[in-house]
């Protein structure tokens, strides 16, 4: 962090006006995710066309909360509300902090699902699994549908062709309110996956790979619609982690279409659905079950019968493509989603591990497990190595359990936990110690996240993972036997940017409301770091202890990125506590920062800790979407600006 600068300038509010959803006789092309917002979208008059860049009224299929539901109620009841909108609309799953049994969080979950029960909301309890996990199997997250969580990681949703995308506390309690929010549906990306994947190579190489390659915004805020041929021989496991990590690649959406493969699945998914009773075609045998309100037979012929592709002439703001035949296994890392490593390279240096993790909604599912179980088969896990599995819910840890997957990991050595995110988002059992290297299958590997910020973390597929914890350093299953199976080499991909000019880019001065302040003045603080995360802004073992006030808010804040800050910035506002001579005049530290501010996770405490700390402005280069909601809804005010880097090189990285 660089030393604050004395600095009383004005600053001036731009807005940039946007249009409404377009009128038009002939009606323009659309992509698929365009058509799924236009079912969902509301006050839409005749003839209105929903495009990328359209403010509008969203009633979505599901809106999902987690462990962060109790501060949702404390929104929808300060709002004045007491009767949920449509109860089938909302879920909740407690997830994240399943391994605390302390008296303190089983009142905040039996606060939970008190609430529920008494406004009949679909409720999941602790055990159960992780929530985008469970939306997927109990078809809440279904294909041609828009469903929302107050979780980032709601792009997962993408992998069976629903358009999941985050949003945040506040904007769920006026959904559970009203039934609806405002959504600005995002600039729209294809990006297109060619060839085969080699055995070996999965579909979190695929995405690790993107988040390497395409490491400067390419896709912040967008919305991606990922095509290609190569698309076919993904299965929808692959293509569910690979929509998750489209968070971490800066989008708000990643959305894969809809296929054969992936109604074939669904057909699975009904026979499942099947067995989960007594029932026989025997004659005299137990009745039919009940039909899955969400999965069931009708519901699928209605897909199949009504599949939406986008129009050929749809509109791109970039198009990026990626051939998978020349991918081979990478590594991400260290604490960063944006740097990844072909396999071989790191495999070269045997750089040693301590921890291993096999969790998260990411890849812990039961093809994932089935992965490492059979690179663990008729191996141990290394001395002195922990090596920490959990299904992603327990529908996946019974089928590996019944396939015997379950059992060969736990004879090889692995720590079980409870189905939920535990380590993923540094809660319960097994978090990385001050000097400990870790190699996980889970989302994120930002500094602190997992663990102690003076910690190395690195994310790779399950097999790497469990054959890092045979060996003790980060390798793939190949060399268990010796062999070099892949060669390090550069993936074949490129990237167009459209040239056809946004209709929304048009900018104009609007006179400042009444209230808001005309100039900001107090001391510049300089975080010189792109893509500075929500768990480097607001530490995740914080983001659950919800009796936590501002004050205290405000004495952890960016503690995972420099734990001088908190302090620092108390100083600097006591100094700035005589009154300014301007009336219209808001003192405090004002903060600039690199590209993408803010990326990583909903949590609401990121804008509300910065705030109270006593940082009124923020200004960066680009924002996560999701921070900006934040900041809008508590008033933290955020600015861009590209002046700052004039004289930076092309990576638009600060020294």
């Amino acid at each position: 962090m660089l030393a604050p600068r004395p600095y009383n300038g004005s600053s001036k509010i731009l807005f940039r006006i946007r249009r409404f959803a377009t009128v038009s006789n002939a009606k323009p092309p659309q992509t698929f995710i365009e058509k799924v917002v236009q079912r969902y979208a509301l006050g839409l008059a005749p003839g209105q066309t929903v495009r990328a860049g359209d403010y509008v009224m969203i009633r979505p299929e599901h809106v999902m909360s987690h462990d962060n539901t109790g501060p949702v109620i404390s929104k929808f009841k300060a709002i004045g509300a007491s009767r949920i909108f449509n109860p089938k609309q909302a879920v909740f799953t407690l997830d994240h902090d399943v391994q605390n049994k302390t008296d303190k969080n089983l009142k905040k979950y039996a606060t939970i699902e008190a609430f529920a029960r008494s406004h009949e909301v679909d409720f999941y309890p602790a055990g159960r699994g992780i929530g985008h996990q469970i939306l997927v199997e109990e078809g809440y997250a279904f294909p041609q549908t828009l469903t929302v969580a107050s979780d980032s990681h709601s792009n997962m949703y993408g992998g069976v062709g629903c358009v999941g995308t985050p949003i945040v506390r506040t904007d769920a309690a006026a959904i559970w309110a009203t039934g609806q929010t405002w959504w600005q549906v995002p600039r729209m990306i294809k990006v297109e996956l060619s060839g085969k994947l080699s055995p070996g190579v999965t579909g979190k190489d695929v995405i690790v790979a993107l988040c390497g390659l395409f490491n400067n915004d390419q896709v912040l805020n967008g919305a991606i619609e990922f095509t290609g041929d190569g698309i076919s021989a993904l299965d929808i496991d692959d293509r569910l982690t690979i929509s998750n990590m489209t968070t971490e690649w800066g989008a708000l959406a990643g959305v894969f279409p809809v296929d054969e493969k992936l109604l074939q699945w669904y057909e699975s998914m009904l026979k499942k659905t099947e067995l989960r009773t007594f029932s026989s075609p025997k004659i005299g045998s137990a009745p039919p079950p009940p039909e899955h309100p969400r999965l069931n037979r009708k519901r699928l012929n209605d897909l199949s019968a009504a599949v939406l592709t986008s129009d050929p002439d749809a509109t791109y703001s970039s198009h990026l493509r990626l051939d998978l035949s020349t991918l081979v296994p990478h590594v991400s890392g260290p604490n960063s989603v944006k740097i990844s490593t072909p396999l071989p390279d790191l495999t070269a240096k045997k750089i040693a591990i301590n921890k291993a993790y096999l969790v998260s909604c990411t890849n812990s599912r039961a093809s994932d497990l089935a992965a490492a179980a059979a690179v663990v088969r008729g191996h141990k896990i290394a001395p002195n190595i922990e090596f920490y599995v959990a299904a992603a819910s327990s529908v996946v840890q019974r089928d590996a359990e019944v396939a015997g997957d379950w059992a060969t990991l736990i004879g090889a050595g692995a720590r079980t936990l409870p189905a939920g995110c535990g380590p993923c988002i540094g809660l319960g059992t097994g978090l990385l110690e001050e000097g400990e290297v870790g190699i996980s299958a889970t989302n994120r590997n930002y500094k602190g996240r997992m663990g102690n910020p003076k910690a190395l973390a690195y994310l790779a597929s399950p097999a790497v993972v469990a054959a890092s914890a045979v060996k003790g350093y980060i390798c793939g299953p190949d060399h268990l036997q010796d062999q070099s199976q892949f060669s390090s080499q550069v993936p074949g991909h490129s990237i167009t940017s459209s040239s056809v000019a946004s209709s929304n880019a048009a900018r104009k001065e609007q006179a400042v409301i009444s209230g808001f302040p005309k100039v900001f003045s107090g001391r510049l603080l300089f975080a010189p770091q792109d893509n500075l995360n929500t768990d480097g802004i607001y530490p995740g073992k914080y983001t659950y202890q919800d009796d936590m006030t501002l004050e205290q808010q405000a004495k952890v804040v960016m503690e995972n990125y420099d734990p001088s800050f908190a302090p620092m910035v108390a100083g600097l506002t006591r100094d700035l506590s005589t009154p300014s001579a301007n009336a219209n005049s808001k003192r405090g530290v004002i903060l600039v920062s690199g590209y993408n501010f803010g990326t990583g996770s909903s949590r609401e405490q990121a804008a509300t800790a910065l705030k109270s700390a006593g940082v009124p402005l923020v200004i960066s280069g680009s924002f996560g979407d999701i921070f900006k909601r934040n900041a809008i809804n508590n008033a933290l005010i955020y600015g861009v600006t590209k002046m700052m880097l004039k004289n930076q090189d092309p990576r638009r990285s600060f020294p």
